[in-house]
């Protein structure tokens, strides 16, 4: 994919970013709107998206396909939590804060914004493989991530994994293992549903730019090092890696956009929900997201 190509598919994105904006400064949008979307994206659309493409998929995603993204994911988290481990006290000495890094670091904003990125670029069949992303994701979130917040590991966090999210996952992926051939009229209505992901994922993102501190953002520097690494060189550090395993263009494509997502939101919720000072996590998600519409394309590109 050449560089431009798929920077005009990121800008359309901005552009739906921009018109939440709009709509959260011209009162049309607040945050009792916001919530309500949020909800109905997260248990609703986003599941649906996932699911939908694995539904319109079968008998086109070979098994030793997803068993292979399957381990890239897991190798990628792995590679992320060891550099978040070494770069995090160079970000911030606060030992709270240390951790908000960390998980800055390992945790991406794979639903929100790689789903619509990957289903816009790529197509919705590629989604299916952001599945494997978000289920690694689930799972080390709420063991991995409580653990690094708590000092502890908690049995009582595994109940959150079984949300929809994780079950029309799983669901998706059995779809596709055991070739099961939905009613045309199913597949419709979940389609239909899950394309509603991106234009309300992307005010959502509008919404949260809207009110966020602009000048905080742009005048710390550290977050923009945090971006660099994030964004760009990590991702080209794994490609080789992933080029050695597979030769498969857009499953690389798929994988490298997964690489280079924005930090997102759950370091967030979890900081505030321990009572730590979460701005700088805040100010790093919208700088990330806003500049991934420029790495993308750089990402592809290198792809080829």
């Amino acid at each position: 994919m050449t560089f431009f190509i798929v920077f005009f598919q990121m800008l359309s994105l901005l552009v739906m970013i921009g018109v939440g904006f709009l709509a959260t400064k011209t009162g049309m949008v607040d945050d009792n709107t916001n919530k309500h979307l949020s909800t109905l994206i997260v248990n609703i659309f986003n599941p649906l998206l996932i699911f939908s493409s694995a539904a319109n998929s079968i008998g086109q995603v070979p098994l030793h396909t997803l068993l292979l993204v399957s381990l890239i994911a897991a190798g990628m988290f792995a590679f992320f939590i060891v550099v978040g481990m070494i770069l995090t006290p160079f970000f911030d000495k606060d030992k709270m804060q240390r951790k908000v890094y960390q998980l800055m670091f390992v945790f991406s904003n794979l639903g929100f914004i790689g789903i619509p990125v990957v289903s816009s670029i790529l197509g919705a069949q590629y989604v299916v493989y952001v599945t494997e992303f978000i289920l690694v994701y689930t799972v080390l979130f709420y063991t991995y991530g409580i653990a690094i917040m708590e000092g502890r590991f908690s049995v009582s966090s595994l109940r959150s994994m079984l949300n929809s999210g994780t079950v029309f996952g799983v669901a998706a992926l059995i779809v596709i293992l055991f070739e099961i051939n939905l009613p045309d009229f199913l597949k419709s209505a979940a389609t239909y549903l899950g394309n509603a992901t991106t234009p309300l994922s992307l005010i959502c993102v509008g919404y949260t730019l809207a009110n966020a501190d602009i000048r905080r953002i742009v005048c710390n520097g550290k977050l923009y090092i945090l971006s660099a690494i994030k964004l760009l060189i990590l991702p080209l550090l794994l490609l080789p890696l992933v080029r050695l395993v597979t030769r498969d263009v857009g499953v690389i494509s798929v994988c490298m956009i997964m690489f280079g997502m924005p930090v997102g939101n759950m370091p967030l919720m979890i900081g505030t929900e321990k009572g730590i000072d979460c701005t700088n996590c805040s100010a790093a998600i919208i700088l990330t997201t806003v500049l991934c519409v420029l790495t993308i394309p750089v990402l592809l590109t290198v792809v080829g």
